[in-house]
């Protein structure tokens, strides 16, 4: 078997379980960490290692008990009206402007006497915060729908787009519209259902 091929494998099983531990989300982490370990096993039974392959299957079934326990718990959600002008609003927003503005870009957390705004609390915790403004008395028209690094699980939409529509609906509005400036954030608000038309994405309610 050609040696400087199995290498190769080797540094790449190294590059995968590197890049897991650079990722922000646990859930990609356990992801990626899992692809990683089974190729770093597949390496040890490779170069006839079994401590390597036994060690990195370990890790593997630890990585797929998580995995499973995130997929299967039951965690609790709720909206938190947004105060405007109030400290912690302010803090939120520069703890995460770097983040916001790759996703959102500038100028889009002016609060206003209609506005549309709440957090959404993931498990008590502050994980989401979103930010729309009326365009007419049943369009809605969405200018940040952030959650935080940690919980880029798509949950947080789900939630607010399909478990919890009916807060839009309740206050009369039957269209959302936004808008994407990056391709990351296309592919978010399609699996979200929005449909793109032209320049903006539209979801019906």
């Amino acid at each position: 078997m050609d040696i400087n091929w199995i290498n190769w494998f080797g540094y790449l099983a190294s590059l995968v379980i590197l890049i897991s531990l650079l990722t922000s989300s646990i859930l990609k982490l356990r992801w990626i960490n899992l692809f990683g370990a089974l190729m770093f096993a597949v390496y040890g039974l490779l170069i006839n290692s079994l401590p390597t392959a036994v060690m990195n299957m370990g890790i593997a079934i630890i990585d797929l008990y998580y995995l499973v326990k995130i997929y299967s718990s039951k965690e609790y959600f709720q909206l938190l009206e947004l105060t405007p002008g109030s400290s912690y609003f302010k803090g939120f927003i520069d703890f995460y402007k770097a983040d916001l503005a790759q996703f959102f870009g500038e100028d889009r957390y002016t609060i206003f006497p209609d506005t549309v705004g709440f957090y959404v609390l993931r498990n008590m915790v502050p994980a989401g915060l979103f930010i729309a403004q009326p365009l007419s008395e049943e369009r809605l028209k969405i200018q940040l729908d952030f959650a935080t690094p940690e919980y880029r699980d798509f949950k947080i939409g789900h939630y607010i787009y399909t478990k919890h529509a009916s807060y839009f609906k309740s206050r009369g509005y039957n269209v959302l519209e936004a808008s994407a400036i990056n391709a990351v954030h296309e592919k978010y608000l399609l699996k979200m259902g929005f449909v793109k038309e032209g320049e903006v994405f539209l979801k019906w309610l």
